[in-house]
């Protein structure tokens, strides 16, 4: 199966370009660079070509920064480059990502082995997600298929129809990608995901999220604490009701 890595990056993000080069040395696979979509310089029209709030169900209870929006479009740009490239499958990397230098290395062969068109296998970089059956292992490490799939969008394993079923799902959004993802009912793809841990996330190294945040009164952080929590929940059922 011919696969090729794809490292998503702004190019604004100057500060970032070591870490990509570094990045791309370290992954056994053709490398391209793709240039994420700037939420920040969408305009208005653009926004409401691909956005639409309340669009599924369970309701997303916050609107949408530009930032997550260009974060959304970025990961659909490269879904369509897997399609356009006639690839089998496609690595897609974030590039506030480290590999672990002894476990990634068997975790890709192990999902690039077990990988069918119809896959997208997460690479969490949290240890308490991503729960599930085991579905193949091999040196230590497990892939399993998730009962509830966790957040984060740091590196994925995406098979060709995985990301065309993808990009038929999607061409309209009401929140973030990975949140859509764990809505596992709008596109017939198998999630799966490695197990232990294999990729680290140090934006906190490279000088911060890239996605601009602005402080918020007290009152607002609990008022979306309590909507995340009750969010959490409805999405929890809706998985359960969908078994």
């Amino acid at each position: 199966m011919r696969a090729e890595a794809f490292i998503i990056h702004l190019a604004r993000a100057e500060a970032r370009k070591p870490q990509v080069e570094r990045l791309a040395a370290m992954l056994p696979l053709p490398v391209n660079i793709v240039d994420a979509v700037d939420g920040l310089a969408l305009g208005d029209g653009e926004i409401k070509a691909v956005y639409r709030r309340h669009l599924h169900r369970p309701r997303y209870p916050f609107a949408l920064r530009k930032a997550e929006i260009g974060c959304f479009l970025s990961h659909r740009k490269v879904w369509q480059a897997i399609l356009d490239r006639g690839l089998g499958a496609g690595l897609i990397v974030e590039d506030d990502v480290k590999p672990d230098e002894k476990l990634f290395a068997p975790a890709l062969a192990l999902a690039m082995e077990t990988i069918r068109p119809g896959d997208y296998i997460r690479f969490p970089y949290r240890s308490h997600t991503d729960s599930g059956a085991e579905v193949a292992k091999a040196g230590g490490i497990t892939l399993v298929e998730p009962a509830h799939v966790g957040l984060g969008m740091q590196m994925q394993l995406v098979g060709r129809q995985a990301a065309a079923e993808l990009l038929t799902a999607t061409e309209t959004f009401d929140r973030p990608v990975d949140t859509t993802i764990q809505m596992r009912w709008l596109a017939k793809i198998r999630i799966l995901a490695v197990r232990p841990v294999s990729i680290r996330q140090i934006g906190h190294l490279l000088g911060g999220t890239v996605v601009q945040k602005k402080s918020k009164p007290l009152s607002e952080v609990l008022s979306r604490e309590v909507k995340r929590a009750w969010y959490r929940l409805a999405l929890r059922v809706a998985v359960f009701g969908r078994r």
